[in-house]
């Protein structure tokens, strides 16, 4: 009984052990292996029509908000300068509320002036009761048409202001398209790939070219659930670049990035355990010296 303990426990002390140095190298290291990557941005035409021009070049440094091309914009130019000439023909139609308002006020005021001078005559038989009447009538019907009148000029002015609002829209809208006709770059980086050439019809959504910030890279390195312990965003590690033909450099790295779920092994990364085995996804940033090229083999250690 007592040598089927020891036997049990020497089993899994083996097991330990093993795990231990599938995680650690043998200076008590934790190492990982994987590819060096960059976040790439592809450009797309935002408009359709011809690329008048397009200066795109691959290797090229570009800057963020960089004109880089220019699709054919004159109908949406002609679109736009028609607009404009509706705009400021509503504006010239608008009706001058103020002057056609202040001619029946001035009307309205005199009538109810005379209207007061009968009233006084009246008393004294110096005036008609027909006279009186037919100003009192008089002033009742400018009244009305006054309230009229500005209501009228309310709705119409209010109809022509709501229409030059819809231009004005319109405008912004056609401005947003000539804006969209002019191919800028979204970053500050290197051109990866081109796709189009001056001259040719571009499509909407239809991919321009790539862009990559090359310059600040990661290594995509994959760790075993038992080595993530060990692994903590913002840590300093060191990573290793392999050129080839026993070529290394080595480079300064921080943890940026720990995926919240495991996955099989890639294809791509030679590990020391199974291909069945789960590992988790980090990456590690790294400052390019120029050196280090997408999909470059590297390594990660850390102490």
């Amino acid at each position: 009984m007592k040598n089927t303990r020891v036997i049990k426990y020497l089993f899994s002390a083996f097991f330990v052990v093993l795990a231990a140095a599938s995680c650690k190298n043998g200076d008590g290291a934790v190492t990982a292996s994987g590819t060096f990557e960059a976040d790439e941005v592809t450009v797309s035409a935002e408009v359709s029509g011809k690329l008048l021009s397009f200066s795109v070049r691959e290797g090229a440094e570009v800057r963020v908000g960089e004109v880089l091309g220019q699709v054919d914009s004159v109908s949406l130019y002609l679109t736009r300068l028609q607009l404009e000439q509706e705009i400021a023909a509503l504006e010239s139609s608008r009706p001058d509320t103020a002057a056609q308002l202040d001619v029946m006020r001035i009307q309205l005021e005199n009538a109810r002036h005379e209207l007061d001078r009968l009233s006084r005559l009246l008393e004294s038989d110096a005036a008609t009761q027909k006279q009186y009447d037919d100003t009192e009538a008089s002033v009742t019907v400018l009244e009305k048409q006054l309230i009229s009148t500005e209501s009228s000029l309310k709705r119409s002015l209010a109809g022509i202001e709501a229409r030059i609002a819809g231009l004005k829209i319109q405008m912004e809208q056609t401005d947003d398209m000539l804006a969209r006709c002019r191919i800028v770059s979204p970053v500050d980086g290197t051109v990866l790939s081109r796709y189009a050439h001056a001259g040719e019809l571009a499509s909407a959504g239809k991919p321009l070219f790539k862009v990559a910030d090359l310059k600040h890279m990661f290594l995509r390195a994959y760790f075993t659930s038992g080595q993530l312990k060990d692994v903590a965003l913002g840590q300093e590690v060191a990573v290793t670049a392999d050129f080839g033909g026993g070529n290394v450099r080595e480079y300064a790295g921080k943890v940026s990035w720990i995926s919240a779920k495991s996955e099989f092994t890639p294809k791509s990364i030679q590990t020391d355990n199974d291909r069945e085995n789960l590992v988790y996804a980090v990456k590690i940033a790294v400052e390019n010296d120029g050196y280090i090229k997408i999909g470059m083999f590297g390594k990660v250690s850390i102490r």
